[in-house]
């Protein structure tokens, strides 16, 4: 089999077969690539409550309970949660990952409920807004993790952007910020411990790949 997406990089993600990926992502980029990437930054141990936040078509879930057997609340509002459910049952892990029709600005969890929340190429759609991480933190246990990864900028740009972005630069994009900024966003709460905040080495590459 040829695997488009074999990486040495990315060994967990590259026993997946590339057309189900193909059939399963929800944006532009490979969501396991950043899911392998962020897990090397999180703590996962067996049988975690962790919550998939903004999951798509669940693939990322499924990544997560097969690689680190971790139990999975896959959370979307966009994606059918009954579509999520029948690929869940096709992987073989539906005794592990729990799909969920939800706007991340709802949540409808108990407080302390997860060890982990994680967000893969989506937190930028919600996780802007200044009030935004305080009603997220709650439903971490203490010393519970937090990890996000997806599209970015390398560093902050004002209201002018960069002559090679007006082409491609859209309104929409401005939900887009660097991992410093990111840092800054999340630090000055003081409801969080920052352990890392940094970006893919040659992560454009990626992208375009």
């Amino acid at each position: 089999m040829n695997n488009t997406f074999a990486s040495n990089q990315f060994p967990l993600s590259s026993k997946y077969h590339p057309e189900w990926i193909r059939a399963s992502v929800s944006g532009g980029a490979n969501p396991l690539w950043l899911i392998e990437w962020l897990a090397e930054g999180l703590n996962l141990q067996p049988n975690m409550r962790v919550l998939d936040l903004g999951c798509g078509r669940a693939m990322s879930s499924i990544f997560l309970h097969r690689e680190f057997g971790v139990q999975v609340w896959a959370v979307d509002l966009l994606f059918s949660v009954s579509e999520n459910y029948q690929r869940i049952r096709d992987a073989g892990v539906e005794n592990g990952v729990f799909p969920i029709h939800a706007d991340a600005r709802s949540l409808p969890f108990a407080a302390e409920f997860f060890d982990a929340i994680i967000s893969i190429d989506s937190f930028f759609y919600y996780g802007t807004d200044d009030l935004y991480l305080n009603s997220l933190a709650r439903f971490l246990k203490p010393g519970g993790q937090l990890g996000i990864s997806g599209a970015g900028l390398m560093q902050e740009f004002g209201s002018k952007f960069p002559e090679h972005l007006q082409q491609w630069w859209t309104p929409d994009l401005w939900c887009l910020h660097s991992a410093a900024w990111w840092q800054q966003h999340w630090e000055r709460t003081g409801i969080l411990e920052i352990e890392v905040a940094d970006t893919l080495p040659d992560g454009w590459l990626l992208w375009l790949k």
